[in-house]
């Protein structure tokens, strides 16, 4: 693939921003066609109470409707462990093929058997479409590439659309710098690795994360910064850092590292693609696994 070429294809970017769980979703239309992609959606979930509303995602949905956008696609940059996907819920609602890396069945053998008897299939069952690695295909008219990018998990993607790419957990803006490494098949020398061929992407290519954490006292959200910004600045991975030193630093970071608050009930949920496991009377119930992998810290 070019990625030079790409360049030339500019996709209208519209981002959802979740404070709940602080994330963004993006939507990534081709105006040409009026086909679009969602990206990394969020169902809303109160722990407290258990309860899952659809404020977020219905947020996305009216702006798909209000511009007579179709939706093409429904991507997942890798199994969320901090907010569950309204993937399905989006489906359900307007169409789309939900997508994700093909080495997405070796996370559901993982988690299928810590979340078992609500896991009940692996594989492709409940995604439309595996990718393999680095594999082409098109939002709308636009190129795209579903770039493989392990380390913080052994399935991310980062998604090239035209002259913009979205990373999801791989990276976040420089000032706040890496993924942690330390989730099943995690690894802070593949992020390394994943991260330099994102740097090769060109300069000037928009690079779009999937979380904002307001890190050092910065008062103002920000989700949008370039290849060269985060190549010179990102404070964990900017050219200047060698392999060596980047995985002791991750790795003693990560040691300190508490479980994301939604841990429990997003990956559950994530690996079938967004789909609530249901009882026979149609109830939604999620399991809650004690002195499980989630506790071994």
């Amino acid at each position: 693939m070019n990625y030079e070429n790409l360049r030339t294809h500019h996709p209208i970017v519209e981002s959802f921003f979740d404070e709940a769980t602080n994330t963004i979703t993006y939507v990534v239309i081709d105006t040409t066609t009026k086909k679009c992609a969602v990206i990394d959606s969020v169902l809303d979930y109160e722990p407290h109470g258990a309860t899952i509303s659809h404020e977020s995602a219905d947020k996305v949905l009216a702006y798909v409707r209000e511009n007579n956008l179709s939706v093409e696609w429904i991507l997942e940059t890798h199994i969320h462990a901090d907010h569950i996907s309204a993937a399905k819920y989006i489906k359900e609602k307007v169409g789309g093929k939900i997508a994700i890396s093909k080495e997405v069945a070796s996370i559901q053998e993982v988690f299928g058997k810590v979340f078992q008897p609500n896991i009940t299939s692996y594989g492709d069952s409940h995604f439309d479409v595996l990718f393999e690695y680095d594999e082409v295909f098109k939002v709308g008219s636009i190129p795209a590439v579903a770039l493989y990018v392990p380390g913080h998990t052994k399935a991310d993607v980062a998604y090239v659309v035209g002259d913009s790419v979205f990373v999801g957990d791989t990276l976040f803006m420089p000032d706040y710098g890496s993924a942690r490494c330390d989730f099943p098949g995690g690894s802070p020398d593949r992020l390394y690795d994943s991260v330099q061929k994102l740097y090769s992407l060109p300069d000037a290519m928009k690079m779009f994360m999937c979380h904002d954490y307001l890190p050092g006292g910065r008062k103002d959200y920000a989700w949008e910064t370039t290849v060269a910004e985060q190549k010179a600045k990102n404070i964990h991975l900017s050219t200047s850092v060698t392999k060596e030193d980047f995985v002791s630093m991750r790795n003693i970071r990560d040691s300190k590292l508490g479980m994301p608050r939604l841990i429990i009930p997003s990956i559950q949920v994530n690996i079938q693609g967004g789909e609530l496991p249901e009882m026979s009377n149609g109830d939604v119930v999620l399991t809650v696994p004690v002195n499980s992998i989630f506790s071994k810290k």
